[in-house]
């Protein structure tokens, strides 16, 4: 049965029988074969069909939901059992957010240093993909923003707040300055993230609170295409503090405080929420409280 709804959760995730066949390494016919098993044993049609895949059934839909839960306990018992076994161990999938790119490997190293046995994938993703990820199992954990946006229903830990620094080289006018508003950073050449970052719409509501119209000469999914450009003189960027530091080390870039208002957000770990935790997950959390209580 388990078997039966990886794959049936395959094929909701790929919308496609060829890729979520793929996806499981089994062949189309036995995916195919496997979801019509699934619908005889629970007595519903699941999926719509036609020469391809069709999407969910009502009752399709009803079953994902209960598909993830029972596959997301299964696999928690599974890594139960295997810490029992041979000691805390297995592979850890975690989405972060690019501004968070800088600090993550803060929390990482102790982690990993603690816990020897387990490894780790560290994904540059969007606030929504991460949740996304996280419901459909995908992802084991995320870095993401606690406060702005509704995360539902996950398991939080906060780790930093975030603030946010204007950037230019050092020949700019305004590399000499204490500060500068949001709205003299509007009169500048920016380079931002893409609209579907959250970074960006928190850039964006902070300069339109400010009177302020975005207008970004270069947008990108990646920091340090961001800071590559300013680098290259010509454009400036809004980033995150932790971020703008490491640039300004040295004097390669200035890294100007933003104000009226000097805004804060609070970033963390997410996971999905279970009672008991996975024990590599429940062992991320303790470190993300240590982390928390070091002040970094």
């Amino acid at each position: 049965m388990i078997d039966k709804l990886q794959m049936f959760i395959a094929l909701a995730k790929e919308r496609h029988f060829g890729r979520a066949a793929e996806s499981c390494g089994v062949t189309q016919p036995s995916l195919s074969s496997a979801i019509r098993q699934l619908e005889e044993q629970l007595g519903v049609q699941l999926v719509h069909r036609g020469s391809r895949f069709q999407g969910l059934t009502p009752e399709g839909t009803r079953v994902l939901e209960r598909a993830l839960k029972i596959v997301g306990d299964v696999r928690a018992l599974r890594d139960e059992m295997r810490v029992a076994r041979s000691g805390l161990s297995g592979h850890l999938r975690m989405g972060v957010i690019p501004t968070a790119l800088p600090m993550v490997a803060e929390l990482t190293r102790p982690f990993l240093a603690r816990h020897p046995n387990v490894t780790l994938s560290i994904l540059s993703r969007t606030s929504a993909e991460i949740l996304n990820g996280i419901e459909s199992l995908d992802l084991d954990a995320g870095i993401t923003y606690l406060d702005n946006e509704p995360l539902g229903r996950v398991a939080q830990t906060p780790l930093y707040t975030e603030f946010y620094r204007f950037i230019c080289t050092p020949d700019s006018p305004w590399s000499s300055c204490e500060s500068i508003t949001w709205a003299e950073a509007a009169t500048e050449p920016l380079c931002l993230l893409t609209s579907d970052m959250q970074n960006r719409r928190i850039v964006d509501q902070n300069l339109a609170d400010a009177g302020a119209l975005t207008s970004a000469n270069v947008e990108s999914n990646s920091t340090i295409v961001l800071v590559s450009h300013v680098l290259g003189g010509g454009w400036c960027s809004i980033v995150s503090k932790r971020l703008a530091d490491i640039f300004a080390i040295g004097g390669r870039l200035a890294s100007v405080p933003l104000i009226g208002p000097e805004v804060e957000h609070i970033v963390g770990l997410i996971s999905a929420r279970r009672d008991p935790q996975t024990p590599v997950i429940a062992a991320l959390m303790e470190e993300a409280q240590r982390y928390r209580i070091r002040g970094a």
